[in-house]
Formats: structure tokens, C-alpha cells, sequence
């Protein structure tokens, strides 16, 4: 990309609209709104805060004196891969955190 198409490109749809199509821009979309990116319904916002797939983080984190994470019991490694590691590897992290009594909270 030169100088030129840089500063052609419109980053939400609503400014390209007003001003044209930016040359090369693929037609990826863009939400116009943050609304726009949320679930349609609480049932699919409730399915995926729920997913395996998240992160198991309590925000209590501490990996002091040793590896394992006091908050989520997770790995230093685990915690640092986790959104590279793949469903069935979140899932296995998972079982193994939730049979040791993981996550944990402060209180």
C-alpha cells in the first residue's frame, strides 16, 4: 500500500459511504456500532460467556514460588498460549483446573 491509498482508506463504513469506496479494501466489513458486534440475543451472549473456549482468568493472578497460576491454575505456559491453543487443548486445561478445584476467587 503507497502514501496515496493509505490515506484513501476509511476505516467504518458510514465515512466511506460519504467520501467512496477506498481502492483495495477487500469489502471487509466493519461494524458501525459496538452494538453491532454484540450477540443478537442473551441466550447466545449467556452460550458463549460459558464457552470452554474462555479463558479461565479470575484476575487473581500469581504465579509465585511456583507455575501454577493461584487464581485459574493454569500454567505460566497455559496462560501465556491460551489463544493459540485449540478447542480440545482448552478443553483438556479445563477438566484438569476444574478437578483440582479451579478457578478460584478471592474472598
Amino acid at each position: 500500500m503507497d502514501i496515496t491509498e493509505a490515506r484513501r482508506f476509511q476505516p467504518y463504513p458510514d465515512t466511506q459511504a460519504k467520501q467512496g469506496p477506498a481502492s483495495g479494501s477487500g469489502g471487509a466489513s466493519v461494524p458501525s456500532s459496538p452494538q453491532a458486534a454484540l450477540p443478537a440475543s442473551s441466550s447466545e451472549a449467556q452460550s458463549r460467556s460459558l464457552s470452554v473456549s474462555d479463558s479461565p482468568c479470575v484476575a487473581v493472578c500469581s504465579t509465585l514460588y511456583d507455575e501454577i497460576c493461584r487464581g485459574c491454575g493454569r500454567t505460566a505456559m497455559e496462560v501465556a498460549n491460551w489463544v493459540f491453543l485449540d478447542e480440545e487443548e482448552k478443553r483438556r486445561v479445563w477438566e484438569r483446573i476444574t478437578a483440582q478445584g479451579y478457578p478460584r476467587r478471592k474472598g
